[in-house]
């Protein structure tokens, strides 16, 4: 039994040494993978689009499916999540422009 805990404790510090994050974190990157993609498609905007882009993508999207204009609350929602989880994603040097 020592053997074995031994065994997988070198298999998890392998596992860090050559793909540099511990097994239990792929999934919180994956998932977040996951989220940005379903953002993007959501607000149409391409991988890498700077924050000026995603702003004015949130904002075409609100126009189309905000209450007063047919569209629900949830949309409304949904949209600016998309644009929180895009945003958030941003590295410092494009959030300027």
């Amino acid at each position: 039994m020592i053997k074995f805990l031994w065994l997988i404790a070198i298999a998890v510090f392998a596992w860090r040494l050559f793909v540099g994050r511990w097994p239990w974190e792929s999934g919180k990157i994956v998932a977040r993978q996951r989220a940005e993609t379903q953002a993007r498609n959501l607000l149409g905007v391409r991988r890498g689009a700077a924050r000026d882009e995603i702003i004015e993508a949130h904002r075409r999207l609100i126009t189309q499916v905000h209450p007063d204009r047919g569209g629900t609350a949830g949309q409304v929602h949904e949209a600016n999540d998309a644009r929180d989880v895009l945003l958030a994603g941003l590295s410092p040097d494009k959030t300027e422009a």
